[in-house]
């Protein structure tokens, strides 16, 4: 492989003419011009210049290898700025994938920072739920997956996942109108009717229930928080929801109670091998600070 260095000689003397011109225009010594050159000679086994007066002259070999020379360094330079631009995060993209109430709550406070900071670097939204959300992270079509979890994390350092926590999010039971404003207890609504979440969702309740002591009769099924809402205000059952969720929307007729005790995990997901590139580091850095700026998220 021909060495760049000497590929710089060769082009700067064809640019100005004489080995001394070129030795000047790259603040090299002149022998070590003339070195660069002898050994490009050698490496590719082609007469590159001939003798002309005081100066020397690129023979046909010669023009033609300055010529690509001149083209492949063009885009080592560009590729050099390019590289060097994103890394003071001056350029580049970042994708983001989150799950709806983050997007209506989080994101927007995190993507008014990034922006603010990095004007330079694009960042992409998706909308998708946890689980769709971390197969769009493990297969590269995001950056950075915002997620949840009932459990303790239980995707930290597997399959190629690190994660960084956010914040707890706390869970609130949502009672019709008129319902008594007390400390919430699962077991209370034992016999009501129940409107469940997404199937996650859906299987933590059953579950939490379980260990209340009985098994709730669901009346429907939705992920979408406003229905939640809409329908326990129209007393067709209890709820759950999670802070975030009703600091999105809160429909004005439900009562909401604390589950003490009770929170999903929200956290960040990215991919690979530490470091992260500084464009997800910089959002990272930005969805922490909008998080942090929001308090409990107490409805």
């Amino acid at each position: 492989m021909l060495d760049v260095t000497r590929l710089r000689a060769l082009v700067a003397v064809a640019q100005h003419g004489s080995v001394t011109k070129a030795a000047r225009a790259l603040h090299y010594a002149q022998p070590s011009v003339s070195h660069h050159l002898a050994r490009l000679e050698a490496e590719t086994g082609a007469r590159l210049f001939q003798r002309a007066g005081r100066g020397i002259r690129l023979t046909e070999a010669g023009r033609i290898l300055a010529e690509r020379a001149a083209e492949v360094l063009g885009r080592l330079d560009a590729a050099e700025h390019e590289l060097a631009a994103i890394a003071g995060l001056a350029a580049g993209r970042v994708r983001l994938a989150a799950f709806p109430s983050a997007f209506a709550t989080v994101v927007p406070d995190a993507v008014t920072r990034f922006t603010a900071s990095h004007p330079g670097l694009e960042l992409t939204l998706v909308e998708a739920e946890p689980p769709a959300a971390l197969g769009m992270l493990r297969a590269g079509e995001v950056d950075v997956a915002m997620a949840f979890t009932h459990q303790p994390d239980p995707t930290a350092g597997t399959d190629g996942l690190r994660t960084t926590a956010l914040f707890d999010e706390p869970l609130f039971l949502v009672l019709p109108p008129g319902s008594p404003r007390r400390r919430g207890r699962l077991a209370d609504h034992a016999n009501d009717a129940w409107i469940a979440g997404c199937e996650r969702c859906r299987a933590h309740l059953l579950e939490r229930c379980t260990a209340a002591g009985f098994t709730p009769r669901i009346a429907f099924s939705t992920d979408d928080y406003v229905t939640v809402q809409s329908l326990v205000a129209a007393g067709v059952g209890v709820s759950t929801l999670p802070a975030l969720a009703l600091a999105a929307h809160r429909h004005p007729d439900v009562v909401v109670t604390r589950l003490p005790g009770e929170a999903r995990h929200v956290l960040a997901a990215t991919y690979g091998d530490p470091p992260d590139p500084p464009a997800v580091t910089a959002l990272l850095t930005c969805l922490a600070a909008a998080t942090n700026s929001a308090g409990d998220w107490s409805p």
